[in-house]
């Protein structure tokens, strides 16, 4: 059964150079969210909600100053032909960083208990001059990061990967008697780690010789279009991400905000790895299928292999969640099983769209990307601040914000979808035979824990042959075109 889901995702990997390194940058990334996973349970019995609270609303800051704190030049990187070019984009970006690193601190000395407040955080005030460091060492990661992917130091990167896990965990575990300093502080200071081994690597090479003020005033113009607006897209996006933590301590308190970070971090992981992995072989082949009229085919491929690969998670969190939660991170966790539980549909639909979320550069749609970014932030962050004014609590705007935002990512997907010629509905009533199938098969492991809710239980065993029937007689073969 393993071979057979994973064929067709083989199939897609290209098998030259390429596909070898984006192979050792996946190796890395997966290796340094393991050894976080394998901490987290740790974490958790050395920090409690409050300090995770914070930590969420630190990273959301430190986010949305790294999304821009290069100018987006560093995107720019691996484009230009001559090394030249690049090595200016490189300078380029570190000038923006630092810059956007004096921003920081300017504002740290000059309003940071004003923002701490703003934030909903008070209690962030004495952590707050960690941010310009983050930013520098970040974003400098970023810069040169990019310059190594260009020259093709995958395994370089793969390593620096593995370090930053290891620099986080050792100053979050070692230094954990300093309290919450700790935790912020690996954060900002983990994710820097192997930066000055990149930027020595990259200040090595004969390019960086002939760069100018010139030859960088030229590369800024060239590529204006990044700071202009992919900006916007990259805040967007990551505001999407990030801003629900801080809008969560301004409204329901630091606890709350620790038990939403963990479980999202949690849930998370697997779509990052995927995403990034899938998503790069996915872009390498698509243009070519977009051109031979086959570009359909191969998003319902993959998205039928994404769909079945989620099922078992999405089922077993579903009925075990809380329980799962309390004993790997603690009693005082348990409820961050239940948003796991809340949070699932929306993550489940998320881990399929995140790798396929590529369609918007391969249908060149940079356009509905932003727009549909920007109605994904309102969305949600409407729901939260519309409850929060009309009295509801914390529990019950953390569902809201679930079930908007896996509405959302399933509204994006079909538009996507339809641009790319093929019919969401399809692809849904092929994932709902499928989810079927999995709940009727699990029953017998399934009804030990759910023996409050057995009349369901008997209901989707009674009606789940009759859907998938309907399922298979409605993409039967040699009906509704062509869905590989």
């Amino acid at each position: 059964m393993l071979s057979r889901l994973a064929s067709p995702v083989r199939r897609l990997l290209p098998t030259n150079a390429f596909a070898r390194g984006v192979g050792v940058l996946v190796g890395g990334t997966a290796g340094a969210q393991l050894l976080m996973l394998l901490a987290a349970p740790v974490l958790t019995r050395l920090y409690g909600p409050d300090d995770f609270g914070l930590l969420a609303v630190f990273t959301a800051c430190l986010a949305l100053f790294t999304v821009v704190a290069a100018g987006r030049y560093e995107l720019a990187i691996p484009l230009p032909e001559a090394d030249h070019e690049a090595a200016c984009l490189a300078l380029l970006g570190m000038v923006c960083v630092l810059l956007t690193a004096g921003l920081a601190l300017l504002a740290v000395l000059l309003w940071s208990a004003p923002l701490a407040a703003l934030l909903g955080a008070p209690g962030l005030v004495d952590y707050l001059w960690l941010l310009p460091v983050g930013v520098a060492f970040v974003g400098s990661y970023q810069v040169f990061n990019k310059w190594a992917v260009r020259t093709q130091r995958f395994s370089h990167v793969a390593r620096t990967r593995i370090w930053q896990a290891l620099g986080t965990l050792g100053i979050q575990v070692g230094a954990s008697g300093l309290g919450p300093v700790a935790l912020l502080g690996g954060q900002a200071v983990g994710q820097g780690v192997g930066t000055t081994g990149l930027t020595l690597a990259a200040l090595r090479h004969p390019a960086f010789r002939r760069v100018s003020l010139a030859g960088m005033a030229r590369q800024a113009w060239r590529h204006r279009r990044f700071p202009l607006y992919s900006t916007w897209t990259g805040l967007f996006n990551t505001g999407s991400l990030q801003l629900a933590p801080i809008v969560l301590v301004a409204l329901f308190g630091a606890p709350v905000a620790g038990l939403y970070a963990l479980t999202l971090r949690i849930l998370t992981m697997p779509v990052s790895l995927v995403g990034n992995a899938i998503g790069s072989v996915f872009l390498a082949h698509a243009a070519q299928a977009r051109r031979d009229g086959e570009l359909a085919g191969l998003v319902g491929g993959l998205h039928r292999k994404l769909a079945i690969l989620g099922i078992p998670p999405l089922v077993a969190l579903m009925v075990v969640g809380p329980e799962l939660f309390a004993v790997l991170f603690g009693e005082q966790w348990r409820k961050a099983g239940l948003y796991a539980q809340w949070m699932l549909p929306w993550i489940y639909i998320q881990f399929q769209w995140s790798p396929l979320s590529m369609l918007a550069s391969v249908l060149e749609l940079q356009r509905d990307a932003l727009v549909a970014q920007l109605g994904m932030l309102v969305a949600r962050f409407g729901v939260l601040v519309g409850l929060y004014l009309a009295g509801a609590g914390a529990d019950t705007a953390i569902l809201a914000f679930s079930v908007t935002s896996a509405l959302v990512y399933l509204l994006q997907q079909g538009w996507f979808f339809r641009k790319a010629g093929l019919s969401l509905w399809r692809c849904a009533a092929e994932e709902l035979g499928h989810l079927l199938m999995f709940i009727v098969l699990s029953l017998p492991l399934v009804l030990p824990y759910l023996q409050e809710a057995l009349p369901l239980a008997g209901l989707l065993a009674a009606l789940a042959p009759l859907a998938v029937a309907w399922t298979w007689w409605r993409l039967r073969p040699g009906r509704g075109g062509k869905h590989s």
